[in-house]
């Protein structure tokens, strides 16, 4: 049973959720199967790449984006599903041992016109390293059940 509904997402607020710390046979397992790029297979061609180093696809960082998200909030909220991420940016690469913490902005929050029980939330995800740096940003945009939905809001 949900316990957070669209009304208690107020424009502005900042939240952090958890942290995951990426290891090297992790970047490694994620990136045979799904991104199978040298920079994130090889610590050499890693090295010689723009990264710097052996790094983590972008799309790994996205799924821990994810579980963070659900963790943090998301598998307690009234959600209704999401219409689609609207940007999307690797920031920064991440190397084995770097951990990663969520950070939530709420953009921006309006009720449905065509369905009045569920409002959209707009936020700004980012994945932040221990020195502030922001590794990944995403805007997404989802779809929240109100508590109240017969009721005006101010």
């Amino acid at each position: 049973m949900p316990d957070i509904f669209f009304e208690d997402f107020i424009i502005g607020e900042v939240k952090t959720f958890g942290s995951h710390q990426f290891g090297e046979e992790e970047i490694v397992a994620f990136a045979r199967e799904f991104d199978p790029q040298p920079m994130h297979l090889d610590k050499e061609a890693g090295k010689a790449s723009l990264l710097g180093g052996m790094a983590a696809s972008g799309w790994h960082t996205c799924a821990v984006l994810m579980r963070l998200i659900c963790d943090g909030f998301l598998l307690r909220t009234a959600s209704m599903g999401s219409p689609g991420v609207t940007e999307n940016k690797w920031l920064a690469p991440v190397f084995p041992g770097d951990v990663l913490t969520l950070r939530r902005t709420v953009l921006e929050s309006r009720t449905s016109k065509s369905k009045p029980d569920m409002g959209l939330v707009t936020f700004r995800f980012e994945l932040v390293k221990p020195d502030k740096t922001v590794a990944m940003s995403q805007v997404c945009v989802i779809m929240i059940g109100r508590r109240n939905p017969g009721a005006r809001l101010a």
